[in-house]
């Protein structure tokens, strides 16, 4: 069992692009949407994982992660989740020792922007980018799961 401890933020503007890595796109869908615990179906480039999330705080969830063949992944987006997927492309940008990953929303999240950075612990202190925006960890509109059933574009 893997604990994740994430704070999540809007970025305000592009300045983070200068020091992000490539990208790498990500369609996911929901077989489960439960607001404490969900199932989730992701496609990463090439590769797939069946991902379960419980949560224990705002902050931190229980983890566990598998990975699938991506031909069973893309079969249970397409058959088995409700709502579209939510498709982004995700960066990773270093800042003073952390790694943030930003995301990029596309499709029905479209001009969504939010960064995420997993912590050791609930109180670690971390330097802030300058490109860093309101924090939205406490806001579940932002939480994935619930962008695929009421998208960014649509509030």
């Amino acid at each position: 069992m893997a604990i994740e401890i994430e704070r999540k933020f809007l970025v305000r503007d592009d300045s983070w692009r200068t020091q992000a890595d490539s990208g790498v796109f990500y369609s996911q869908g929901y077989l489960s949407t439960d607001p404490q615990r969900c199932v989730r179906v992701r496609i990463a480039g090439e590769r797939a994982w069946l991902n379960i999330k419980s949560a224990v705080s705002s902050l931190r969830r229980l983890e566990y992660e598998y990975e699938i063949p991506l031909s069973d992944a893309r079969e249970l987006l397409h058959s088995a989740c409700p709502e579209p997927p939510v498709e982004k492309t995700r960066y990773h940008v270093e800042y003073h020792g952390h790694v943030w990953e930003v995301d990029v929303f596309e499709g029905a999240n479209a001009g969504l922007v939010v960064a995420e950075l997993e912590l050791a612990d609930e109180h670690e202190a971390f330097p802030r980018p300058a490109w860093l925006g309101d924090e939205v960890s406490d806001d579940p509109r932002y939480y994935n799961m619930n962008l695929a059933q009421v998208p960014y574009t649509q509030w």
